[in-house]
């Protein structure tokens, strides 16, 4: 314990969408220790909730994020900005390591009909991923075609 009550233990924290660098709310990781790119085991589900993510856990896809060390005191900065315990649950996850840290998560019913991010990365989110098999099927061919008729 410090002098003012605060330990002086430190925390890694799993970052994976707003708070990763180059991100609009990293600058809140100020003071903390930037270990490095991680992922989870593929035990979660990312959402996209429009200007934020949402870690769920239950599924199977691999979430990409980083890894911080912070005191407790930084923690509890960044527990107060992810909305905890009223918005985010700040609990800890297994990495694909099998290394338990801290992360935010929300349960399954807060993302319901939200779009799930697929390739786990909130960066990537808007990139394009091709369907195999959808450039002949079907209806592709038939609106190809259309205008030619």
């Amino acid at each position: 314990m410090t002098e003012h009550g605060i330990t002086d233990r430190r925390f890694v924290v799993f970052v994976y969408g707003t708070l990763l660098s180059s991100e609009p709310s990293h600058d809140l990781l100020a003071g903390a220790r930037a270990i490095g790119a991680a992922t989870t085991a593929p035990t979660f589900d990312l959402f996209d909730l429009g200007a934020y993510p949402a870690l769920v856990a239950g599924g199977t896809t691999a979430v990409v994020g980083e890894l911080y060390e912070m005191t407790a005191q930084l923690l509890a900065a960044i527990d107060v900005h992810e909305e905890v315990p009223i918005l985010y649950k700040r609990r800890r996850i297994a990495l694909a390591d099998g290394v338990e840290v801290e992360s935010y998560v929300l349960d399954a019913d807060q993302v319901r009909g939200r779009r799930r991010i697929r390739s786990g990365d909130w960066r990537a989110r808007f990139r394009a991923t091709p369907t195999p098999g959808l450039r002949d099927a079907p209806i592709v061919r038939w609106a190809r075609n259309r205008d030619r008729g």
